[in-house]
């Protein structure tokens, strides 16, 4: 039976109208961390100018990949097998999207991904993070607090990441935060471009 993330259709809509302005120029959007490839149909579905690459861990991809052969759509690709913490192959693409991704990672794996995205992307590239977030070590909402609170009691490496921190590690890479939204249920699309 095809996987089914209840998060990741009630979030779609609201990711759709960012993503249609945010990517209306590119061409090639790699996604990192697919889960269930719901995002991937949708989104490919929606915007057929771009051509969706699909990743993530092995685990995943009989998922995925369930949902791309119902969809049959010409402009997705994959599930490529990309692992965070290790080397990316080279790829050509516009834009990095990933969500609900970062927050279950280490931040090792964190770091690693951005120099990953650094190396894939090109002058003008974008990333796109959806998720939860914290702003000098803030939560912006309690329920926030307890999500990342239950993070880091499954996985004491993971929890929710500080925008601060990754606009600093994303700079490294000569890249600069240049739109932060507001989502339902206390989430942010945030988008770094490269410089």
């Amino acid at each position: 039976m095809k996987p089914f993330a209840e998060s990741s259709e009630q979030n779609k809509e609201p990711i759709l109208s960012i993503l249609m302005t945010e990517l209306a120029h590119c061409a090639r959007v790699l996604e990192v961390g697919s889960g269930t490839g719901q995002h991937a149909v949708f989104f490919a579905e929606k915007m057929p100018h771009l051509r969706w690459i699909c990743s993530d861990l092995s685990e995943n991809h009989a998922g995925i990949q369930m949902w791309l052969d119902e969809a049959n759509r010409q402009n997705i690709e994959g599930p490529l097998l990309l692992d965070a913490r290790e080397e990316w192959p080279a790829l050509q693409v516009d834009a990095v999207y990933s969500a609900n991704a970062i927050h279950i990672m280490s931040w090792e794996a964190v770091q690693r991904l951005i120099e990953n995205v650094g190396r894939t992307l090109g002058s003008g590239g974008k990333l796109c993070l959806y998720g939860p977030f914290m702003y000098d070590g803030q939560h912006t909402a309690e329920s926030n607090a307890r999500f990342d609170a239950w993070l880091k009691e499954r996985d004491p490496v993971s929890g929710v990441r500080d925008v601060m921190q990754l606009t600093e590690l994303l700079s490294l890479q000569e890249m600069e935060l240049i739109n932060d939204y507001e989502m339902p249920v206390n989430n942010r699309i945030l988008i770094w471009q490269k410089v």
